[in-house]
């Protein structure tokens, strides 16, 4: 298990226990008293340390390279995935995945981001940044889903659109914001996972939802804690000030009713147990999707636009 800088104490304790342990069975000698106080102190150590994270940290346990990325959540929830491929147009983007499957029997359409999990992967699916043609790839999904009536299932998990040449003269800016307005109009269900990195309109071209939900250590923000750091101090060392400022924390979205539920996590995080941090997801996105499949579909649109309409709080000042 690869370690951050604040999660050493623990890993330390961890590597103690595992000696002493090995050390009883080879010499056949009883430290069981020993082996337990030290198992508190763990448990009391995990306690401190991820009840009191900064919102750097939770930043750094998004990016966890053990994390799971969208596939790992289909393999772990959906029976009969079958992906789709192509926006029709130009090519298919491996940074999103967009297909069909069966969340308990429910027929759905689920699209996400998918990151890499060495170089090689990583090259091929861009850090997971989408280019153009992906999010044309998951409009195309989402009408799909329109026209059979099934609702949507969208992950969540990237540092933001592709920023090269090619996407920017491929139109970047533009099909997002066709997305934004499209999806705004999808006459089905969508509930969105943030499950990793929300990172600006990379994330929210696919995140015009009914429901947004956000894992316990993922962040959702218009900007990356490097990239604020960069424009307000020419300095992108600043992050974790930047992070703090930004309020991109889980904790920070409900709070400012931006997202409308905070899904929980293994602690440590859902790299530690994957399996138990997808029955948290399927928990919560089965409990929204059977709200939102009662309600009519007019409705269902009318409810949306509203929600995005509350967002965010302002004041009028009348001079004179």
């Amino acid at each position: 298990m690869i370690a951050l800088d604040f999660e050493k104490p623990i890993v330390e304790l961890e590597r103690k226990i595992n000696e002493l342990k090995k050390f009883t069975s080879d010499k056949n000698i009883d430290l069981s008293g020993e082996i337990k106080r030290l198992e508190e102190k763990l448990d009391h150590l995990r306690k401190h340390i991820y009840g009191k994270l900064t919102a750097w940290q939770y930043v750094q346990i998004s990016r966890h390279p053990q994390r799971p990325y969208t596939l790992d959540y289909i393999h772990l929830l959906l029976e009969g995935f079958v992906e789709l491929h192509g926006d029709r147009a130009f090519r298919d983007d491996r940074a999103i995945i967009a297909g069909l499957g069966r969340l308990d029997g429910q027929k759905l359409v689920v699209i996400g981001h998918q990151k890499g999990r060495d170089t090689k992967e990583n090259l091929l699916r861009t850090f997971g940044c989408a280019h153009p043609e992906g999010y044309r790839k998951a409009l195309r999904a989402m009408q799909l889903a329109e026209k059979f009536g099934l609702p949507i299932l969208i992950f969540i998990d990237t540092p933001g659109a592709y920023p090269g040449i090619g996407a920017e003269e491929r139109g970047q800016a533009q099909i997002i914001a066709e997305n934004l307005m499209k999806m705004s109009g999808i006459a089905t269900p969508i509930v969105a996972v943030v499950i990793g990195e929300g990172g600006s309109g990379g994330a929210l071209g696919i995140g015009v939802a009914d429901r947004i939900c956000v894992l316990e250590n993922a962040y959702y923000s218009v900007i990356s804690p490097e990239g604020c750091a960069a424009i307000l101090w020419k300095n992108s060392a600043k992050a974790p000030e930047a992070a703090e400022a930004l309020r991109l924390t889980a904790q920070d979205l409900l709070r400012l009713k931006v997202i409308d539920e905070i899904i929980k996590e293994p602690m440590g995080g859902a790299h530690v147990n994957p399996e138990e941090a997808a029955k948290y997801i399927k928990t919560c996105v089965k409990r929204h999707l059977i709200e939102l499949m009662k309600v009519p579909r007019d409705e269902l649109v009318g409810q949306r636009y509203d929600k995005f309409r509350a967002m965010g709080v302002f004041e009028e000042v009348h001079e004179g």
